[in-house]
């Protein structure tokens, strides 16, 4: 993909088409919620990004986003942001992405680090995830993140449910918080934000 900014269409159809490849039903698969309740749907985001043509797309609007912010540096906590990171940082533009991955814990041997990666304590970070729901992982990782002495902008997911209070948690604690789909789904509806 060329370094040309997506328009508002582009952006609409590149999150419908990330939500539909997302969603799961319970006729695939047998699927839980983290108490082990059966439910409905759930929203897989690794699955759309594994895939390279859409992890470029994906990569890019990010890429873009951040850059806008003045932001270069990012990092991601757990298997959902693993992609969502490595994405980004291959998206094409100046400046270049650099990106991190934040351990649970310290690791105990070798270089011992909870912060892996070349992001430096000079520049902010801005944290990216695959889905913010109730704000639980994104606070662990700006909990882990500041202990290391790392200065974080703020989250960008991919989903945020919006009937949730992630967003509301991580703003007072002072962070941006953007997402590509707000998802309303307990309204029968899915929202796309505005992309200004």
């Amino acid at each position: 993909m060329d370094d040309v900014p997506l328009s508002s269409p582009q952006m609409s159809t590149l999150g419908q088409r990330l939500y539909r490849l997302s969603l799961v039903h319970p006729e695939r698969d047998v699927l839980t919620d983290p108490n082990g309740v059966p439910v409905k749907w759930l929203l897989d985001s690794r699955i759309p990004m594994l895939d390279g043509a859409i992890a470029q797309a994906v990569g890019h609007l990010l890429a873009e986003r951040l850059r806008a912010r003045g932001i270069r540096q990012v990092a991601g906590f757990g298997l959902g942001a693993y992609p969502v990171v490595c994405a980004t940082l291959s998206a094409p533009g100046k400046p270049e992405m650099c990106g991190g991955f934040v351990r649970e814990g310290r690791k105990g041997y070798g270089r011992r680090r909870i912060v892996e990666g070349p992001i430096t304590k000079t520049e902010p970070v801005m944290m990216l995830d695959d889905i913010l729901n109730s704000g639980d992982s994104a606070l662990r990782a700006l909990r882990l993140l500041q202990g290391e002495g790392f200065r974080v902008h703020g989250i960008l997911t991919l989903f945020e449910y919006t009937w949730s209070k992630g967003r509301s948690r991580l703003e007072a604690q002072g962070l941006h918080v953007d997402a590509l789909l707000g998802l309303n789904l307990r309204q029968g509806r899915q929202e796309i934000p505005n992309t200004a």
